[in-house]
């Protein structure tokens, strides 16, 4: 199944080439969840700080399903 994946920030660093040039469209396997996607991708857990699923906020428990998509935003510095 596909999802559509957005890193931003920092994290986009961590698409792979054929997906940043692309559409954001990434094969996953049925059934997995945002955070095993995120470790597929070897996102730092401590990296991540807002994940959106679908336009809602979502855990990293949150399954995915086809067609769906996720958003990943780092933690934000600054002053």
């Amino acid at each position: 199944m596909k999802v559509e994946i957005n890193l931003y920030a920092t994290l986009n660093r961590y698409l792979p080439d054929h997906v940043r040039d692309a559409d954001h469209m990434i094969e996953v396997s049925e059934g997995i969840t945002v955070s095993e996607l995120l470790q597929q991708l070897n996102i730092p857990a401590d990296q991540v700080k807002l994940i959106f699923l679908n336009g809602v906020h979502a855990g990293g428990d949150a399954v995915l399903e086809d067609g769906g998509r996720v958003g990943v935003f780092p933690p934000v510095g600054g002053g």
